[in-house]
């Protein structure tokens, strides 16, 4: 695929749903800046970014760390030049334990990369993206059927996704005059490390222990393509792509 000129920064890029989408926009023409915590899978999406036929460069960053996302920012326009899409993928759970058995360090754990990591990088894009000529870009957010319904014992997981769409409606507004479109997907049950476990089952609800179907990650790359190609005037605002048969119409 020809350059398109344009560039996006994937976090949590090195593995899953991340890497799927950083190639899938290497596909499509896109420069990609790679983020994530851990060096050796980030170098190995970055070579398959390039073998896609795209420039790449990968920055080892943790999400949490404020300093570390203005730096990752900094990277990637050093590398291109500018930043046309932010899709914020990096995340991560805690164990699934009853609520009163949580520490505060998993809690903390938790909504620093799923939440204040979404903040900071959207803090950074939108100061890129307001600067640069010509001005503007779009911010795609990984949300999750934990957006909507929550499975058992997962509060730190559910609480950040729930807040992943009050960042993305206030972006959405905010971004409105300085051409800045956000968005979110919300996922459910992609094959990835982080699903494998549904497969020998994980808890339902009702208290019983049940496999759930997965999906192809592909079909999250192939969707998250499709919001990014959208022309600025344009937004999809929310999409949920999920598994069709995985318990979430009726969960709870």
């Amino acid at each position: 695929m020809a350059d398109t000129g344009k560039v996006a920064i994937v976090t949590g890029a090195g593995s899953g749903i991340g890497k799927a989408c950083a190639v899938a926009l290497a596909g499509k023409g896109y420069a990609v800046a790679l983020a994530g915590r851990r060096a050796l899978p980030l170098q190995v999406a970055a070579t398959e970014v390039e073998a896609a036929g795209a420039r790449a460069v990968a920055v080892p960053t943790d999400v949490g760390d404020a300093d570390a996302v203005d730096a990752l920012f900094a990277k990637a326009v050093e590398a291109f030049g500018r930043v046309d899409l932010l899709f914020n993928n990096a995340g991560t759970g805690a164990p699934p334990v009853p609520m009163d058995e949580l520490t505060p360090e998993q809690w903390l754990s938790v909504v620093d990369a799923n939440l204040n990591g979404a903040f900071y990088c959207t803090r950074a894009a939108f100061r890129q993206m307001k600067s640069q000529e010509p001005m503007g870009g779009r911010i795609i957010n990984n949300g999750s059927i934990s957006a909507h319904v929550p499975r058992p014992n997962s509060a730190p997981y559910t609480a950040t996704k729930h807040a992943i769409t009050g960042l993305t409606r206030s972006t959405s507004l905010d971004g409105r005059a300085h051409d800045i479109a956000c968005c979110q997907i919300d996922i459910g049950n992609a094959a990835s490390e982080m699903t494998a476990r549904m497969a020998s089952g994980v808890a339902q609800a009702d208290g019983g222990i049940r496999p759930e179907p997965r999906m192809d990650v592909a079909h999250v790359a192939s969707a998250v393509v499709y919001m990014a190609s959208l022309p600025l005037d344009a937004n999809v605002q929310f999409m949920t792509v999920m598994a069709t048969k995985m318990p979430f119409i009726g969960r709870g």
